[in-house]
């Protein structure tokens, strides 16, 4: 199959999967007593109709191909970013410092994600843009938690715009073989989280009863865990013919990826603990914010990224 086969048989199959899930939800909700609602159902109902909006963006974005796809996670990026400073102790020295991060940070490294310029789009935030943001803190000579505004700044840069930079950053990927057809690694990459973000919780519904980590994230238990990350590594696995993997390494990489996914979500919920909050926006009914729904995405891209490039991609060194 060409690459628009693909994509037409991998997006026909999520719609049915939404399909099926959208019809349960109804018929759940249908039983229940009108003055007797059900948390757990409406729950449900309300991450399904978010999961159809989702999955329709992101399929117009496919559709347009690389410059669709580096145009969403750009302005994912920009609205991530912008959940994080919300919730950080910025002050009024900080606006330079922001005023760059926002329309000169974000535009430029999806720029040369488009550019396919590794050696900059690589270092620019973890390097440049690291050394940037103090300096223009400093001239506005706020002190005041000065070390705590600027990490929390440069934080919001990884994690929104460097490490989601990585999804559309596959495209860029040189596979012999796979030529023309590195836009199904978004697919794989993006499939294998989110499954892995929903088979924990319907695990964790199902027989989850060891808590991980109760005063992070009270919802994930451990058999959640297990159960959401073994599912994630068989979905990966029946996913190997949209990618240049064999059966046994599109396991291994959608273990790691959905272990990545996992990890991040627990240091995403830190974050947010310690702001005082439950989730990072209300963008998405159901999910919360954007980063509620990328937590797993921004960690796992980056590390699959640079196991793709270091094994598939011929590179020869990261």
């Amino acid at each position: 199959m060409n690459p628009l086969e693909e994509l037409i048989v991998v997006f026909g199959s999520i719609a049915l999967i939404l399909v099926i899930a959208t019809l349960i939800g109804r018929t759940l909700a249908a039983r229940q007593l009108p003055d007797s609602p059900n948390a757990v159902i409406d729950n449900l109902n309300a991450r399904i109709n978010a999961w159809w909006a989702m999955v329709a963006l992101l399929g117009l974005a496919f559709l347009f191909g690389e410059t669709g796809v580096i145009v969403l996670f750009g302005l994912l990026s920009f609205a991530g970013l912008r959940e994080f400073i919300t919730l950080t102790r910025t002050r009024s020295g900080d606006y330079w410092a922001l005023l760059v991060a926002f329309f000169v940070v974000v535009p430029l490294q999806y720029y040369l994600i488009a550019d396919r310029w590794y050696g900059l789009y690589s270092i620019f935030i973890p390097v440049y843009v690291f050394l940037l943001m103090p300096i223009l803190s400093a001239f506005r000579a706020e002190t005041t938690d000065f070390l705590e505004r600027v990490a929390e700044i440069q934080w919001g840069l990884m994690l929104a715009v460097f490490c989601l930079s990585h999804v559309p950053a596959l495209l860029s990927l040189e596979i012999p073989g796979f030529e023309n057809q590195q836009i199904m690694l978004i697919a794989y990459l993006v499939i294998v989280t989110q499954s892995s973000d929903v088979m924990q919780y319907v695990w964790g519904k199902l027989i989850g009863g060891h808590k991980i980590a109760p005063r992070l994230s009270p919802s994930k238990t451990l058999e959640g865990f297990a159960g959401g990350v073994l599912s994630a590594a068989a979905i990966g696995a029946m996913l190997w013919w949209i990618t240049p993997f064999t059966v046994i390494e599109s396991a291994v990489l959608a273990l790691i990826v959905a272990l990545m996914g996992f990890l991040g979500g627990l240091v995403m919920s830190a974050i947010k603990r310690d702001r005082g909050v439950k989730d990072w926006g209300w963008s998405i009914q159901g999910h919360g914010g954007i980063l509620d729904r990328l937590d797993s995405v921004v960690f796992a891209a980056p590390v699959f990224f640079h196991i793709v490039r270091f094994w598939w991609a011929g590179s020869g060194a990261l």
